[in-house]
């Protein structure tokens, strides 16, 4: 950890409201003039897109298991180090992995290159002068026998619906944007599973604040559901792993955020369509004093 060259890890999957907090955090530097060097998870994917076909046809063969969540899919040992080099000097090195044609054209025109969508773009230094390095991704505290990513993160949030909530999202993303059928989408989310089991719920032991999304209409058989539960019909679970560190104001942000309870000593209850909102009353005070720290 560092208090000069502080980093803040947001973990989550696709969909399960990482855009939601990396937008809360956008506001608050935008705010603050603060300036982040921002990483992506998916730049340290070990594979591109056509390798990574070909890698899970290889690992079917061989019957085992092959996923973005684990550690055969992912150079957790790059990540980690650049997480240690921004905690010690502000520097380190990115890449991005290009999702869409439109990402390509926008990298290909700042880098001179011809990459296309499924590709990563060439490693390139940090920008330099920055204030926070702003992680959003799977992995931003993992832990393996060989590489410790969380040793390195001032602070850790976590952003994750519960699992039949999920499913139902990633079901509705896959169908509609990518066009899976119902039958690939289940075998995904089975091949995945022991690998989400191992290394992506136990980061959410360590983070320092959790969010988590829970429908209040039925969600008991995920694979049937006609459509995603909307923000108005949940709540979310604000988890605090450590309030005092924290120095969270219970009193303040129950009065700021109508409808809120506490449900236990370090837990918050908030109406669903306050979560962006409720993010960002409480972590901009906690970014403001991480700001504050690093100029003593």
């Amino acid at each position: 950890m560092s208090k000069k060259h502080p980093i803040v890890a947001v973990t989550g999957s696709s969909g399960a409201g990482t855009t939601t907090v990396k937008r809360a955090f956008e506001h608050i530097f935008y705010r603050d003039g603060i300036k982040a060097a921002v990483i992506e998870g998916d730049s340290f994917h070990r594979f591109d897109r056509i390798a990574m076909r070909d890698e899970m046809a290889r690992a079917a063969k061989e019957n085992r298991n092959l996923s973005h969540f684990g550690p055969e899919a992912n150079r957790f040992d790059l990540l980690e180090e650049l997480f240690r080099n921004y905690g010690e000097s502000g520097t380190g090195k990115q890449r991005y992995y290009i999702h869409s044609d439109s990402e390509a054209d926008h990298h290909n025109a700042r880098l001179g290159t011809v990459l296309k969508a499924g590709e990563f773009t060439p490693w390139e230094d940090l920008p330099e002068g920055t204030d926070v390095l702003f992680y959003e991704g799977l992995h931003g505290l993992v832990v393996t026998e060989e590489d410790n990513v969380a040793q390195h993160v001032d602070l850790g949030v976590g952003v994750v619906p519960i699992i039949n909530l999920e499913w139902i999202q990633k079901i509705f993303r896959d169908n509609a944007e990518r066009g899976y059928s119902a039958e690939a989408i289940v075998d995904t989310i089975m091949r995945r599973m022991p690998d989400y089991i191992r290394h992506i719920t136990p980061q959410f032991s360590l983070t320092d604040i959790n969010f988590q999304r829970v429908a209040t209409v039925d969600t008991s058989n995920p694979f049937i559901a006609r459509d995603i539960p909307t923000p108005d019909e949940s709540f979310v679970i604000i988890r605090f792993k450590d309030p005092e560190k924290l120095q969270i104001n219970f009193p303040y942000l129950l009065s700021m955020i109508h409808d809120s309870f506490m449900s236990r000593r370090n837990t918050m209850v908030v109406p669903g369509g306050k979560m962006g909102m409720a993010m960002e009353v409480i972590l901009q005070p906690i970014i403001e004093r991480m700001m504050d720290a690093r100029r003593v």
